[in-house]
């Protein structure tokens, strides 16, 4: 009886990324149809540490190679699922090890960058933070909410201002338990509530 062929399958959305398409759904759609021993490899514009993390907690190990500046080439293997989204959420954080083509401090450079920039921006009124990511290209908006709900104390609430609605968000919240609504005020401006519990 034969074995079966584990499946590769490749996927480049450095055009959707350029033309500020949103790629995250294509990518999720292609994840659902990998199994246990399947290889994805995304080709990007950036490094996608968001997508890193979501992969991690579904079981899926990667490496990262840059091959110039706006080309990050990423390679997913599907494992068994050790652990959750939340345990990684909470838990403590392990630095990428990427390819000798890409400098070590990189990941510390866009990590300091994010706490910056939400630094700046946040606004706090009582136990309700506001955070605006508005005019970011991706990942930024996904890292900055990410940043801040890793902040903030169970029974505080960040409300975000986006461009769009964040699907790929939506399901990161949902595996780490989070209540969220948003609101589409016009064609270009979301409002999301996310409560921490």
């Amino acid at each position: 009886m034969a074995m079966k062929k584990n499946r590769v399958v490749e996927l480049d959305v450095r055009e959707d990324l350029k033309n500020k398409r949103e790629p995250f759904q294509k990518i999720m759609n292609v994840v659902k149809t990998l199994q246990e021993g399947d290889q994805f490899i995304l080709h990007a514009t950036f490094k996608p540490t968001p997508l890193l993390t979501l992969l991690k907690a579904k079981g899926f190990q990667h490496e990262l190679e840059q091959r110039a500046a706006d080309h990050w080439v990423v390679t997913f293997t599907k494992k068994r699922r050790k652990f959750s989204l939340s345990n990684l959420f909470g838990g403590k954080k392990t630095p990428e090890k990427p390819r000798l083509s890409s400098p070590p401090a990189q990941t510390m450079v866009d990590d300091e960058e994010i706490a910056q920039s939400v630094e700046k921006d946040l606004k706090r009124e009582g136990k309700v933070y506001r955070l605006d990511n508005r005019g970011l290209e991706p990942p930024k908006p996904m890292m900055r909410t990410l940043h801040q709900l890793s902040r903030m104390k169970p029974g505080e609430s960040l409300i975000i201002t986006n461009e769009r609605v964040p699907v790929f968000l939506f399901e990161e919240l949902q595996q780490l338990g989070y209540d969220y609504q948003y609101e589409q005020v016009d064609e270009n401006t979301v409002h999301i509530t996310i409560t921490k519990k």
